[in-house]
């Protein structure tokens, strides 16, 4: 497995694999032929589908703009490449020059012809390379999930953090102060600040719960509108953790050092995840991206309870499992509609989940890996209709 650098990224929004991952495309593109000016952008796929609402197109060209170049774009959405739904295929005017490449969620790219190159292994697989490796590994040597990480990466990795948890922190705030309408088209009023508003003048458990439902609604619309954010697996699922981070940070006066570590713990979820299954919503649907949050914040939270390493499986397993099968059809292709909602209400879950996992001992009947293999069945499953092309499902039925 890679370093968590590699899941954690920030960026800008709205779409890591269809904003991130082809700006990345773009960008190595320039590097390994500078003397290009012309470049033709050919998208396939899921990537033309509902590129157009991920703002694709906007960073391919800003991208060649920085650069002195032009790109044209074209759109085949009913082509899908065989390696990756996400295919981007860039070439010079004179199509002398191509390169293709296949943006694999949360930012990363692969460039054709090295489908097989991953990045430097930090957690050997043979290892750490599943949950099952990684609990034996933790009982072994009486470690939890966040020092298992400070032990392959260095200290350094807690200073990466630091910054991951500003960032997430930034995106709430903004998101709290900002009103008015997300671009795109829907039409779609921000919500996160009088949700806010209003759960602090509520009284009791409810209140609450609509407290850590408005910080992850302030990221997630951050990211619907352009803004930095720290992909958590993704930008499409990126108000999750942070949300319920802050919220239990809140509530029960963490320090920040154990905030840095429960991101380390949701970290090692999301890498097992991202190495043995998928987090792309053009892959395996939306379990994939909100699925796999909700997995690493239960994770998360539960240590932060004071939860065994068993216990933070087992919300994992649970944050997983109950999102298995779940559709990715965005409206207009844009990550708004039902995008943010989800964040939101995965967030309230995931607390649940380590609440739940906290009162008992850790021991359950379905293991973390099985749902891992279970969601890439049920993803690989689902027609193409329901997998990030907004041809099928909500975006059907929905006249915009």
């Amino acid at each position: 497995m890679e370093s968590l650098k590699e899941l954690y990224r920030i960026g800008y929004g709205p779409s890591s694999s269809h904003t991130m991952g082809p700006r990345k495309a773009s960008e190595d593109f320039i590097a390994r032929h500078p003397d290009v000016k012309n470049v033709r952008a050919e998208l396939y796929g899921s990537l033309a589908a509902t590129g157009k609402g991920h703002l694709t197109d906007k960073a391919i060209r800003d991208a060649f703009k920085e650069a002195g170049c032009e790109a044209q774009i074209f759109w085949y959405p009913d082509v899908f490449k065989k390696f990756h739904p996400n295919c981007l295929s860039l070439s010079s005017s004179d199509g002398s020059i191509t390169e293709t490449y296949y943006s694999v969620g949360g930012g990363k790219i692969v460039r054709e012809g090295e489908e097989a190159k991953e990045g430097a292994e930090v957690y050997p697989n043979d290892e750490l390379g599943n949950m099952e490796k990684l609990l034996s590994y933790c009982d072994k040597e009486g470690l939890h999930f966040w020092e298992v990480a400070v032990e392959r990466e260095g200290d350094g990795i807690l200073s990466y953090m630091e910054e991951v948890w500003r960032v997430m922190k930034n995106a709430i705030k903004r998101g709290l102060d900002n009103e008015g309408v997300l671009p795109g088209g829907l039409k779609l009023a921000r919500k996160a600040c009088l949700i806010h508003e209003q759960a602090l003048g509520m009284s009791g458990a409810l209140g609450n719960t609509l407290v850590a439902h408005s910080y992850a609604l302030a990221v997630s619309e951050e990211n619907a509108g352009g803004g930095v954010i720290v992909t958590a697996p993704t930008c499409g699922s990126c108000g999750v953790l942070p949300g319920a981070l802050y919220y239990i940070q809140e509530e029960y006066k963490i320090p920040e050092v154990r905030i840095l570590r429960a991101l380390l713990t949701a970290g090692m979820v999301g890498n097992i995840v991202k190495t043995n299954g998928s987090i792309s919503g053009a892959e395996v649907g939306c379990q994939g991206e909100v699925g796999v949050a909700c997995a690493m914040a239960g994770a998360a939270v539960c240590y932060l309870l004071g939860g065994s390493i068993y216990q933070c499986e087992y919300a994992a397993e649970m944050g997983l499992e109950h999102h298995l099968g779940l559709t990715c059809d965005p409206l207009k292709g844009l990550v708004q509609i039902p995008c943010i909602e989800r964040n939101g209400f995965a967030c309230m879950r995931a607390v649940d989940h380590a609440s739940y996992a906290m009162v008992g001992d850790g021991r359950h009947k379905i293991s973390f890996d099985d749902v891992v293999e279970v969601m890439m069945e049920t993803g690989h499953a689902l027609p193409s209709l329901y997998r990030e092309t907004s041809m099928g499902g909500l975006a059907r039925v929905y006249e915009v």
